[in-house]
This record gives C-alpha cells, structure tokens and sequence, in this order.
C-alpha cells in the first residue's frame, strides 16, 4: 500500500467519523430539554462537520481524481464509508446522547493530542486547530456524566442503560489496518493500542465516579466498520443526508 492510499484511507475514516457524529447530532437541534443544552449539542454537531469538511478535503487532494468534499460526503454509498459504528448509534434520550458523545470524546482527545505530533503537515495542523474544540466537547459530556449518573433514580438508570447500549461499540475504536501500519512507520499517525490504554485510564475510573457500572458483554464486542460494515442505522441517515444533492447533484446555492 503506497503513502498517497495509505493517507487517503486515514482520512476518510476520520472525516468520516466527524461527518456521521456532527449529522447526529444535528437531529438534537431545536429537540433538547433546554436551550443551554440545545444549543451546545448543535455547536458540536458544528465543530464535527467542520473537521469533516477539512478532513474530507484533504482526503479528495490525497485521492487526486478530483473528488470534492462534497462528492465525498454525498455521493458514497454505505459500504464505501468507514466511520466507527459507535458514531452512527441512535441518539435514543438525552443520556443516551450524552454517553456516545462522551465515549468518543476521549477517544477524539487523546488521538488528536498524539497527531498534533504527526510528521504530516496537515494532519499536524488540523489535530492543533480541533483539539481546542473537542477539549470542550470532553469536559461537557464528562460533567453530564456525572450530573447524569449522579443525579435522580431516573436518569442514573437510564445513563446505565446508554452504557449498557453503547459499550459494544467501544472496541471497534482501536482497530488498525494496514493504512495505520504504513503511516505510523512515518510517525504520521499514533499506534492505537497507546490511544486505548489512554482511553482505558480515564473512562472506567470516570464511569465509577458517576456510579455507572461496565457492562459485562460475554466477549461480543461489534466490529465490521474498517470494511464497510455497519449497522442499519448508517443507512437512515445516509438516505436523510444525501437526499437532496443526490436528487439534484448540479444545484448551486
């Protein structure tokens, strides 16, 4: 696998991780229990489609067959997109948002803090500019899991139940491929293995702190997303997202 394929691949992943989070939750806006709330999801769903525009761009100058940012994100089909499944879980209530977002946050964090490191310029660059966002992203989502598990009957119960949901989909973040073995030969990007041990000090002790227990899953943790296997959620909102370029790929706004 050449570099130029190798960095292509990383990208997409990563935009496409940011693309499918940021559509998410941009189902939250104008739905959230209150406005603060409201209107902090949507600033995330923001930032995320942010770094997927940037993301998604660099991966169509890598491709070098022209493809825009937009080509990209609308006229793939399922199978071609390699976002983790944890990101195009259902937002299910509040908490179950709030566990997603905070599950992948810390994964984000400590991947962006190891690629502002990289030896790629762009991804050097772009891991620099988000981590500011998503340092935010980490601390909201990690005080909601504490207010959350810490709170009533009601809502530690039903922040148990997102966990319980959500925590199949956590391994699935730490999976390489060959693209992964090329470009850290280059010290572009980060062994994932150092990202989950970083995940795994600070997400069970914070699960404890907010009375939330792990899950015991019997060994099944869901995989499938590094090959272009996903749930059936990915689908919906595939078939939500791309509706209109694809019914009208030559409009101009």
């Amino acid at each position: 696998m050449s570099t130029e394929e190798a960095l292509f691949q990383y990208l997409i992943r990563l935009g496409d991780n940011a693309l499918i989070l940021g559509q998410r939750l941009g189902e939250w806006c104008g739905h959230a229990h209150q406005l603060e709330s409201d209107i902090a999801l949507t600033n995330v769903a923001l930032d995320q489609i942010g770094q997927a525009r940037n993301l998604l761009t660099e991966a169509g100058r890598i491709e070098g067959k022209g493809r825009t940012e937009d080509d990209l994100a609308f006229f793939r089909s399922e199978m071609e997109f390699r976002n983790n499944l944890l990101v195009e879980q259902d937002n299910g209530d509040f908490a179950q948002t709030i566990a997603r977002q905070y599950l992948f946050d810390v994964f984000q964090f400590h991947l962006l803090t190891e690629l502002s490191r990289s030896s790629n310029e762009f991804l050097e660059a772009f891991a620099k500019k988000s981590l500011k966002e998503v340092s935010y992203h980490r601390k909201l989502s990690s005080d909601w899991m504490l207010r959350l598990g810490d709170g009533t009957e009601e809502s530690h119960n039903r922040l148990q139940q997102a966990i319980d949901i959500l925590w199949p989909y956590t391994a699935e973040l730490f999976e390489m491929t060959e693209a992964d073995k090329v470009l850290m030969e280059l010290d572009m990007v980060p062994d994932l293995k150092l990202i989950e041990q970083k995940w795994q000090a600070e997400v069970p002790s914070h699960l404890e702190e907010s009375r939330i227990r792990i899950p015991d899953t019997k060994g099944y943790m869901a995989r499938g997303s590094r090959d272009g296997h996903h749930t059936e959620y990915l689908g919906y909102i595939l078939a939500e997202m791309q509706a209109l370029p694809r019914s009208m790929p030559e409009a101009k706004w």
